[in-house]
């Protein structure tokens, strides 16, 4: 399987994103089950979710440090690119 994301160094703190559909942040049950799935392609690091609504504006779910951080971190910056997951 083939998805979107992006690892970030920031801070002294390394993390994973993953590009989910909307409705997978939306549910507690389903966004920990994603994380669950997506973390052997990130082993022993942070993953968080990021979905975003039909006007483009993100979500993030995961650990609340890493939440507020890409909180206030612009998308474009974010290096986006292809993983694989077997």
């Amino acid at each position: 399987m083939t998805f979107q994301g992006s690892i970030i160094r920031e801070q002294g703190v390394t993390f994973a994103i993953v590009v989910v559909k909307p409705h997978i942040v939306q549910s507690q049950r389903a966004a920990q089950d994603a994380i669950r799935a997506f973390q052997p392609a990130f082993p022993g690091v942070p993953v968080a979710l990021m979905a975003q609504d039909a006007f483009g504006t993100p979500t993030y779910y995961g650990r609340q440090d890493i939440v507020q951080f890409l909180s206030h971190v612009p998308m474009q910056c974010i290096p986006w690119k292809e993983f694989y997951l077997s």
